[in-house]
């Protein structure tokens, strides 16, 4: 029977054997509806089309306005998608069998029965659970090292000389992706509008280029990534980060191949097992968990909003405008969006997500915009990592507190402050920092809301002990463009 691939699903593992004859569906409807980076569009249009030239004759390749309009007069089988909206359309079409979803090291049975009865469901909890499950990182029943968990160790500070990771193969641009560009441009010319600057391609769209960087990366950064993942550096976006999550998220990559290949390479001495550990849980543990919490919290949890935050996203930061902004931490990650599509997780969370805190955006808003702006933005990735863990939306049901920080915490885990016209120390005066003061603001705004939550008691108290506070929420409400 002929496999429909959606174009998150084009690797190997998602085929039973070399010969299955294949579908592949372009929809330009799905620009159409939202407006997406154009990078993200290219990148997942390159993909697709590099597939349909991999498959050849097996694949069935049609460029279509909607789904429904590529659909041949034939029975159909599917691997489970990876959106709600996707499963309603293929559970809705008679001549589909739906299969159990691939792409994820833990398939949902398993993690539901590990789920069932749990007052809460923690990441750490989890990812103790899955190392057992497949035996990663075990040394009989116990951990590797004697530690499930390396947290500790991997967030120092980025050296002051640069961190100097080796370059990944670079990425060489073909008439496939010519072809896509132009595309983009008369879609553009049509009125389809993108959101973000153009530019050659930096990520893997096919299952060759993205094994070639996954071997570079265990060799070249995987000893170097651990002690650093938290880390931030103006010069260096890349850090020691493997830049593997848009191939992962294509489905170009198997994360179980990744992690057994990361053990690997600690058994031999070729990495530390902190770093190892590291990313085995961001891929066994973080990747699972998110998805699995996507389709267990239900239809309802996008619309999540414990805080009651209604903040519209304002126009600079929807619109990517990183040059208007002054503060050099907000400015510098936002134009990383704006120019690739990608900045690692901690600006991700600490910089991008915590200003959307402690502003009162709207946690809904905030995850399409993820969703929409990053090359590996998917629904499942962005619901439960923005609305749940950066912001809080669900009261607790991903995360203890909520990931709201001061100035502080960027000048330790960056070079921004360095040069920047605030002061991370500043609450007041023309030289406030907008994450210290909106730290502060967010504690007031919210303060009855958290004061059941054990963790903010300290901060809580911080808050009462501040004699300029009404200053500081006054001052942060007429703040417009940091």
């Amino acid at each position: 029977m002929r496999r429909w691939l959606f174009a998150d699903q084009l690797g190997e593992h998602f085929l039973d054997d070399g010969e299955q004859p294949v579908l592949l569906i372009e929809s330009k409807a799905v620009f159409r509806r939202r407006v997406f980076h154009r990078q993200k569009a290219h990148l997942v249009l390159s993909a697709l089309r590099h597939r349909a030239a991999e498959l050849g004759a097996r694949a069935l390749f049609r460029q279509v306005e909607t789904y429904r309009d590529g659909l041949p007069d034939e029975p159909l089988e599917v691997c489970h998608p990876t959106s709600r909206p996707a499963a309603r359309l293929v559970r809705a079409l008679s001549t589909v069998h739906v299969l159990p979803p691939r792409g994820f090291c833990t398939d949902p049975r398993a993690f539901t029965e590990w789920a069932d009865g749990r007052k809460a469901l923690r990441l750490e909890d989890f990812y103790r659970h899955a190392r057992r499950a497949h035996g990663v990182l075990m040394d009989g029943p116990e951990p590797a090292g004697g530690r499930w968990n390396y947290d500790h160790d991997n967030r120092e500070p980025p050296p002051r000389a640069g961190l100097d990771a080796p370059a990944p193969p670079a990425i060489v641009e073909d008439e496939i992706d010519a072809e896509v560009r132009a595309d983009l441009d008369r879609w553009e010319r049509e009125g389809i509008r993108f959101v973000g600057a153009d530019g050659p391609r930096l990520f893997p769209a096919t299952a060759a280029e993205a094994s070639a960087r996954l071997r570079h990366f265990l060799v070249e950064r995987l000893p170097l990534f651990g002690p650093y993942e938290d880390a931030m550096l103006a010069r260096d976006p890349w850090m020691a980060h493997s830049m593997l999550s848009p191939a992962f998220n294509l489905g170009l990559l198997d994360p179980m191949d990744a992690v057994r290949a990361a053990e690997a390479a600690y058994r031999r001495g070729a990495a530390p097992l902190s770093s190892v550990e590291g990313f085995v849980r961001q891929l066994l543990g973080w990747r699972d968990y998110v998805w699995h919490l996507y389709w267990r919290f239900g239809p309802d949890y996008p619309r999540a909003n414990a805080l009651r935050a209604t903040g519209r996203l304002p126009g600079w930061f929807a619109d990517l405008r990183a040059d208007d902004l002054r503060a050099a931490c907000l400015r510098d990650v936002l134009a990383g969006v704006r120019d690739r599509g990608w900045v690692h997780h901690i600006p991700r969370l600490m910089v991008l997500g915590n200003y959307g805190l402690q502003r009162g955006w709207h946690p809904g808003a905030l995850a399409d915009w993820f969703h929409r702006c990053f090359v590996d933005g998917y629904a499942w990735v962005m619901v439960t990592n923005v609305v749940g863990m950066s912001q809080y939306a669900d009261g607790g049901a991903m995360t203890t507190k909520p990931y709201a920080a001061g100035g502080a915490y960027i000048d330790r885990m960056s070079d921004y402050c360095g040069g920047c016209v605030y002061h991370p120390k500043h609450r007041t005066g023309d030289d406030a920092c907008p994450y210290t003061a909106g730290y502060w603001a967010f504690l007031a705004r919210n303060a009855q809301r958290l004061a059941d939550n054990h963790r903010m008691r300290r901060p809580l108290s911080g808050l009462e002990r501040l004699s300029d506070v009404d200053e500081v929420i006054a001052r942060e409400r007429t703040r417009r463009v940091p």
